[in-house]
């Protein structure tokens, strides 16, 4: 009793905090897409050369880290605690955030975002489980909701806030995190519930999270460097042996292992697997489109980053509205029509923009309804791809398949932005127009290869399911609703 009476002291503050915090990891990723040119430009200045390949790993090195971590530190918290790992998070995340807007050079950057994703890693599953601890029964599908709200909400400021950051220095893209970070850990010390470790198990594979970082890193440099350094020089080839040699050593090691980082025999279940290669499928478009964006309106329209960011809003401010209001035909329809539909209207969104797109900036008929198509398809199908995949496991495996989809998005945006690099070089400009209408049919292939996913999804509606996972439906809901944002 004197447990539980801690554990409801102050549900409020600490909701507060947990959504702040869930709020400032998910907003990272947006600011930094509008800041990226502004970072081009500092390091460049010295005679650095930062070119859009380097650039690009301020990007990637965070999503690989955080998709090989994703499922370690989420075992971790269900060993130590979901309090402390997420306390350490939130400590990481905000001295990387101080070490990011220090940076001196690009390399200094680059570390320090890894750090970022570390601490991200330690907050994201803990965060979930330390809300549902927070409040009563009767509110967690309430307090789920809230918890995927946020990922929407930072998705629709961050390309504002972004842009007022970015005005007056790239480097408060990274420094605004500082006091949020702060106030959180010293709140949250003070508030936050103490639910007790779940499992004493040991730890997935530490180095098969190795081995997926080295391949998913070697791959995106072959992509990134393969324009200057030439498809069929030797140290391409060395990078794409690197990956496929790690690839199929990690792939292995998860059979054989007792514990490995990801359980890769779900992928035979029929709809588990359909929804896993959608959500890379897919994952590879959207961050195609998201970074194509934002170099288009920087450096071919030479936009502000504030008139970029606003100029952006319309696409992320759907996705939430559009998920939220598309919830219960989800349940009537099932998931593979809405995949399959939102799929078409990103590919839509992509062949607009191929084929308006001016140098001569026209925002109403060229970039605004693109961003009204694309930000529909991206609400109908992307949490829907995760929910499918949540739903066609059994209960029990339900959190363990939804850090697997997790990790399969973060992989799949670093594969996206180094495609995008690979397609339109270095060096952006008015010249790589053309590049930029490769990079938009591209996109627009994969969303209609995402809409055939749906279409299969849907012929398999009634063979996935299992007695365990219809009776796990309303945990499988609540994780997928997470999961979304």
């Amino acid at each position: 009793m004197p447990m539980m009476l801690r554990f409801s002291k102050h549900p409020r503050a600490a909701t507060l905090v947990v959504l702040v915090a869930v709020f400032m990891t998910n907003l990272d990723l947006w600011i930094v897409n509008v800041a990226l040119p502004a970072m081009g430009e500092t390091f460049s200045a010295g005679g650095r050369g930062a070119t859009l390949g380097s650039l690009s790993w301020v990007l990637n090195a965070y999503a690989i880290t955080l998709a090989a971590l994703l499922v370690v530190a989420g075992r971790a918290g269900d060993r130590i605690g979901q309090r402390p790992v997420f306390l350490a998070g939130i400590a990481v995340f905000t001295l990387a955030s101080l070490g990011c807007a220090l940076a001196p050079d690009l390399g200094t950057l680059v570390v320090a975002r890894v750090l970022q994703a570390v601490g991200a890693s330690a907050q994201i599953p803990t965060s979930l489980a330390l809300l549902l601890a927070t409040v009563p029964a009767e509110r967690r599908t309430h307090a789920t909701r809230s918890w995927a709200a946020v990922g929407g909400l930072a998705a629709a400021a961050g390309p504002v806030a972004g842009g007022l950051l970015v005005e007056t220095d790239w480097r408060w893209v990274f420094a605004v995190n500082l006091p949020i970070g702060i106030a959180a850990l010293l709140v949250g010390r003070a508030v936050l519930p103490r639910p007790a470790a779940r499992e004493a198990g040991p730890l997935p594979d530490l180095l098969g999270a190795l081995l997926v970082v080295s391949s998913v890193a070697a791959l995106s440099g072959a992509l990134v460097q393969a324009p200057d350094w030439g498809w069929t020089s030797g140290r391409t080839v060395l990078l794409l042996a690197v990956a496929v040699i790690g690839g199929a050593a990690f792939v292995l090691r998860s059979l054989r292992h007792p514990h490995p980082l990801f359980e890769l025999h779900l992928l035979r279940l029929p709809r588990f697997g359909a929804a896993n290669a959608g959500s890379f499928v897919f994952g590879v478009a959207f961050a195609i489109m998201l970074l194509s964006n934002v170099l288009w309106c920087q450096e071919v329209w030479h936009w502000s980053a504030l008139r970029t960011g606003l100029a952006l809003v319309p696409g992320p401010a759907l996705v939430p509205v559009v998920t939220l209001l598309t919830a219960r035909a989800a349940q009537r329809f099932g998931h593979g029509p809405l995949v399959a539909a939102g799929g078409f209207l990103f590919t839509a969104g992509m062949v607009w923009r191929a084929c308006f797109a001016s140098v001569s900036p026209d925002y109403l008929r060229d970039l605004l309804p693109s961003q009204l198509m694309t930000g529909t398809g991206v609400g109908l199908a992307l949490g829907t791809l995760v929910a499918a995949g949540v739903h066609a496991l059994p209960g029990h495996r339900a959190a363990t398949g939804s850090a697997l989809v997790n990790s399969v998005r973060q992989i799949s945006a670093t594969v996206g932005v180094a495609v995008l690099v690979a397609v339109v070089g270095s060096h952006v400009g008015a010249a790589s127009r053309h590049d930029f209408r490769v990079a938009w049919w591209a996109a627009a292939v994969l969303g209609l290869a995402t809409s055939v996913i749906g279409l299969h999804l849907s012929r398999g509606a009634g063979s996935g399911r299992t007695a365990s996972t219809a009776s796990a439906e309303p945990e499988a809901d609540a994780q997928a609703l997470a999961d979304a944002s």
